[in-house]
């Protein structure tokens, strides 16, 4: 097996010559980079196209992703170098080697939701609304993001000879990542182990279709993104727990990244069932459907600015509205209106 191949051989897939990176004018592009940069852009493209459908307006998102990208790269990075500090500590200039890898999904996940408070607070619209739209474009994200793992042979699970088994050569990885169970199995310099990348690739896929499958169901602002939260979690958790690449709580060996996925799986859960229990008790009030075969917005109709502001705002329910207060209604004050000279009360 040749030092750049990868293989599937339950499969029958033999690549040849994957490449790392490669070199144009002298300077070396890494391929992880290539995919990364095309994740990130159709993940725009996708939260744009998805605010464009329901109404609102896509220029918000674009000027949205500036800070968004920004921020959740920093907040990915601090994540990881906070629970690898052993060794950061002792190499801090290493924490601003960003080449030299390190980055941490649910670091960049805590980075967007807290920028996306702020520039929603700046330019007055729902945060939830926008999380549940962004939602879209972030797996769609993670979902390519991903096959840049695939170029790094990286993010891979323990020792398997089962029919999805990847073959790589041992020098192309981090030593640190092949475990004492896949050394054991190493056979002419390659090892066998799960592709979780991939693994978690095809599930996020399912995640997006489920996504759009329950646009037409959504009751309140920020359900979208519970459904995120809750069904990237139970993904996260499952894979997190064959992976050998695991960043562990403080003085454990437990995968914080597996506690962190059930932990959002079960509040995202109970947050979903506490508001909707307020909206079927009355309350709370549900939103009317966002889809736009429901609401029958033409696709290539500019979404109207008023409808915009208030879905992202006004009167619309959201986790805050179901779990705060709930909105005001007719029937909790007296309206007086004159039909045909009668007066109703």
């Amino acid at each position: 097996m040749g030092t750049y191949d990868i293989a599937f051989p339950n499969l029958g897939i033999y690549l040849t010559n994957v490449p790392k990176s490669f070199t144009v004018f002298g300077f070396e592009i890494a391929v992880y980079g290539i995919i990364m940069a095309c994740a990130i852009m159709a993940g725009i493209l996708m939260a744009a196209h998805v605010a464009k459908k329901t109404g609102q307006d896509p220029d918000l998102y674009w000027d949205a992703a500036i800070y968004l990208i920004i921020f959740s790269f920093i907040g990915a990075r601090i994540y990881y170098v906070a629970f690898m500090w052993d060794y950061y500590k002792d190499n801090p200039i290493q924490i601003l080697n960003f080449r030299g890898g390190g980055i941490a999904m649910y670091g960049g996940v805590l980075g967007a939701i807290v920028t996306s408070y702020v520039y929603c607070k700046i330019k007055k619209i729902s945060q939830w609304r926008l999380l549940d739209t962004c939602a879209y474009g972030l797996v769609l994200g993670q979902i390519i993001g991903r096959w840049g793992n695939f170029f790094n042979r990286e993010v891979f699970g323990e020792y398997t000879d089962s029919l999805f088994a990847m073959q790589i050569p041992a020098e192309m990885v981090r030593q640190i990542d092949i475990s004492e169970k896949i050394a054991e199995h190493m056979t002419d310099g390659t090892i066998l182990v799960h592709p979780t990348f991939l693994y978690e690739g095809v599930w996020n896929l399912g995640l997006l279709l489920v996504l759009f499958w329950f646009m037409r169901k959504k009751k309140f602002h920020g359900e979208i993104w519970l459904l995120y939260l809750g069904g990237y979690g139970i993904g996260r958790a499952i894979v997190e727990a064959i992976r050998t690449d695991q960043l562990y709580l403080p003085h454990t060996k437990i995968p914080v990244s597996l506690c962190l996925g059930i932990v959002m799986a079960v509040l995202s859960l109970l947050i979903d069932l506490y508001v909707r229990g307020r909206i079927k008790s009355g309350a709370a009030q549900a939103i009317g459907p966002e889809d736009p075969w429901v609401t029958g917005i033409p696709e290539d109709k500019p979404a109207d600015p008023a409808m915009s502001a208030a879905a992202a705002g006004g009167d619309a329910a959201s986790i805050e509205d179901g779990a705060v207060k709930s909105p005001e209604t007719p029937d909790d004050k007296e309206t007086e209106t004159e039909t045909d000279g009668e007066k109703t009360t």
